[in-house]
């Protein structure tokens, strides 16, 4: 059931596929990439390096001292040789613990920062992909990946880290003192290290692979909440919850199932090493017991290397243990990386040329053909060529999936044809900076979207410099200002997420004074009317009438009243233009216009009656 579960909640994530074909490494590379991120603050690196070195130097200075007392301080001539001694060692306990603070702190401000810096990479990167990604990609996908990879990431920078490196040092100075303490009793030591390297190798490799998946299913768990949370009102109009609480019990499970392996397996890991590194040293203890019977080293000395190999020992398996939870976060670099990898498929040209100013709005599509990379095959536009003149308003109406959003989608430069150009005042679309050609566009579309903001902020989000007189004048010319006042706290009033609050028509209103403030020489209505009922349509209509003066339009609507007083009409069908002309000419013509109107007019008529 889990494993359905999986597959039917995942199955819709645009990384998977590729996440598939892409060969997963079983190194650290991955967060080998953050280093770019941690090298900009070098000195924060240079403090956390010093406290670090301090904190260990001050750590292996504690078996030194117990050597000393063993052979030299237990009789009565040496009793304030000890005091002195004990009082040098309260100064090195006070720097070993101010070293760690430090070494707490630095490390974990880098980890912070990095995790800080690479958020918002990803989300100045995946902001910049084209729409055609956001149609192969859940949000909710990106969200885990924003939120729970990072998080992984920074536990493993920051803590995770820290722990590591102290152990780290920690070990190789208390091998190389063991070294020094005896030659011979650490040979055994290294001899019997690959057996314990070896399996904390091996089972981190497996620990990075299940981590992997683990990060994966709660993506996949995210994923699908955030899908649901987005139609809850569908979701309960149709009363699915129950069916919608089962698949998330189900995909929970999977998530589970695949951290509880992940656990398992570092568990064994922990285990398996600690077992190994105890057992060695309680081997080489006996050896040197041997040897001090022997005489060969004094008891303060094998004392001295038992602290150290104990030292190296518990440095070791507290190192296996941040091991797993830095696969956990090389598994998270991972599926950053491949996000961060995607290139946006609307790129800006590498010599972009500027707009004529101001811009006059002349508009062409010349032979323009297009197919959606989703589609396969199936042309949405064939040879499309028409123009518009500066200031005319064109009309486009036709059946559904004759081809009137996408004029709209090659216009924004959304996507690029295939074939043919789209021209703006003879300039070529491709040629210009996305950013400059779509600051010359405003547009309005049937289902305006509405920011968990106030209204002043979500009408300032065309133009995010304009004044408060600015913004309540784009308001009145959009007919906006009257509801607006009537709300609680008028234009600083929260409208929640997508503008629950609002009706059809007011969120409508909003979108207008959006693009009023905007001011932008190219205007884009898409069904901007068609959802609405009479009243407001009237409303709307009014301030449409307003915005589009002085202005080159481009108006989609399957309403044809509302595109009667258009200065033309294109009629679409299959992605072709197969009729144009004004309102009057196209139903003399007796085409598919006139079938259109004859169909919507006698059913206004009926329903009027």
């Amino acid at each position: 059931m889990a494993e359905t579960a999986r597959g039917s909640i995942g199955a819709q994530s645009a990384f998977d596929e590729d996440a598939m074909r892409r060969k997963k490494g079983r190194s650290l590379k991955p967060l080998m990439q953050l280093l770019p991120h941690v090298l900009r603050y070098k000195g924060m690196i240079a403090f956390a390096v010093f406290s670090l070195v301090m904190a260990a130097m001050a750590t292996l200075a504690v078996p030194i001292a117990v050597r000393r007392m063993i052979d030299h301080g237990f009789s009565a001539e040496n009793s304030q040789f000890i005091d002195q001694y004990f009082g040098v060692m309260f100064v090195v306990v006070f720097i070993l613990a101010l070293a760690s603070g430090g070494r707490f702190y630095f490390v974990n401000w880098i980890g912070e920062r990095v995790v800080a810096d690479l958020r918002e990479r990803v989300f100045s990167h995946v902001i910049g992909l084209s729409p055609s990604f956001y149609e192969k990609t859940r949000t909710g996908e990106i969200l885990s990946r924003l939120t729970a990879d990072t998080t992984a990431i920074k536990a493993a920078v920051g803590a995770s880290m820290s722990i590591a490196l102290r152990n780290l040092v920690l070990s190789i100075g208390a091998i190389i003192m063991m070294i020094y303490t005896s030659a011979y009793l650490s040979s055994l030591v290294l001899l019997a290290l690959p057996v314990i390297v070896i399996p904390i190798i091996v089972f981190g490799r497996m620990v990075r692979k299940l981590s992997r998946r683990a990060q994966d299913t709660l993506a996949d768990t995210g994923a699908f909440a955030g899908e649901y949370f987005e139609g809850i009102r569908t979701v309960q109009a149709y009363t699915q919850e129950q069916r919608g609480r089962s698949r998330f019990a189900q995909a929970v499970e999977t998530a589970f199932e695949a951290a509880q392996s992940r656990m398992k397996m570092r568990a064994i890991m922990t285990v398996l090493v600690i077992f190994l590194i105890f057992s060695s040293i309680v081997g080489v203890l006996w050896i040197g017991a041997q040897e001090v019977l022997a005489g060969n080293i004094s008891g303060g000395a094998l004392g001295q290397f038992v602290l150290y190999a104990a030292f190296a020992a518990g440095a070791l398996g507290e190192f296996s243990q941040v091991w797993g939870e830095v696969q956990l976060a090389a598994g998270a670099a991972e599926r950053l990386t491949e996000l961060l990898d995607i290139e946006p498929e609307i790129a800006p040209p590498a010599k972009p040329k500027l707009l004529p100013k101001p811009v006059r709005g002349a508009l062409r599509f010349n032979e323009v053909s297009f197919t959606y990379p989703t589609r396969g095959d199936e042309q949405a536009l064939e040879k499309l060529d028409f123009s518009v003149q500066p200031g005319e308003r064109v009309a486009i109406v036709g059946p559904s999936g004759a081809g009137k959003s996408t004029i709209l989608n090659l216009l924004l430069r959304y996507y690029d044809p295939q074939g043919g150009a789209v021209t703006l005042d003879d300039v070529n679309i491709r040629d210009v900076l996305p950013e400059d050609l779509r600051g010359q566009i405003a547009i309005v579309h049937q289902d305006p979207f509405i920011f968990a903001a106030t209204v002043a902020e979500n009408i300032r989000f065309s133009r995010p410099a304009a004044s408060d007189d600015e913004v309540q004048e784009a308001a009145r010319a959009a007919l906006a200002d009257d509801f607006i006042s009537a709300m609680p706290d008028g234009y600083d009033t929260g409208l929640g997420e997508r503008g629950i609050t609002l009706s059809g028509g007011q969120r409508q209103r909003i979108a207008i004074a959006r693009a009023i403030l905007r001011d932008a020489p190219i205007l884009l209505l898409d069904e901007a009317t068609s959802a609405l009922d009479a009243q407001s349509e009237t409303l709307v209509q009014q301030a449409l009438e307003g915005l589009m003066k002085d202005r080159t339009s481009l108006v989609i609507a399957h309403r044809l009243a509302t595109v009667k007083h258009a200065d033309r009409i294109l009629v679409l069908d299959h992605g072709k233009i197969i009729s144009t002309g004004t309102h009057e000419e196209l139903i003399r013509k007796d085409g598919l216009y006139a079938e259109l109107a004859k169909l919507q007019f006698d059913g206004q008529k009926k329903a009027e009656k």
